[in-house]
């Protein structure tokens, strides 16, 4: 199976290999990366800006690489909810009878990190100032700097994935007709 994940970032292919190593341990993937655009600010500020990004980048992909069997599209992105700013990610896979996308968990950030991203700053850069580290987001990223390393980027967004390959993991399930139940 080749699978092509939409960026470049080493903390997303290993995410991707992660996963799709737990899904097909006798037959691991051939999986290369692919720099492609996402469509968004280079800093999605809201959950569906965040989405839509994730989207096209594995649209993207798909035009670029049409012979490979999976395109997987991930986009970090920041939103505010009751008073918060939260980082998470939606990850986007498409492939024959495969159209699925799935979001992550969110993490509440610090009030100096969204404050820099109130000023315009992309969370990554925001992390390495504040934090005195260098390009976190190919590493662990702020989940791995604000959990201590319990999580990091790479575990988070390997879950994630996992979620968005449900289709493929069951696919007797999902492809059951939904049923309509009167009462």
């Amino acid at each position: 199976m080749k699978v092509i994940v939409a960026s470049l970032n080493p903390a997303k292919l290993d995410a991707a290999r992660q996963a799709l190593a737990l899904l097909f341990p006798e037959y691991p993937p051939d999986i290369a990366g692919m720099a492609v655009p996402s469509g968004v600010a280079a800093q999605p500020m809201s959950d569906e800006e965040t989405r839509r990004g994730a989207r096209n980048r594995a649209l993207a992909a798909q035009r670029q690489a049409p012979g490979a069997d999976v395109w997987i599209g991930m986009e970090g992105g920041i939103d505010r909810v009751a008073g918060r700013t939260l980082t998470f990610a939606w990850l986007q896979v498409l492939g024959p009878g495969l159209d699925n996308a799935a979001r992550s968990a969110s993490l509440t950030l610090p009030a100096v990190v969204a404050e820099a991203l109130a000023r315009g700053e992309e969370l990554g850069d925001a992390m390495d100032r504040l934090f005195r580290l260098t390009n976190c987001k190919q590493q662990g990223g702020a989940i791995g700097v604000l959990t201590g390393n319990l999580l990091d980027r790479r575990s988070v967004y390997r879950d994630t994935l996992l979620l968005a390959l449900a289709p493929l993991i069951s696919p007797a399930v999902y492809a059951l007709p939904a049923t309509q139940t009167s009462r």
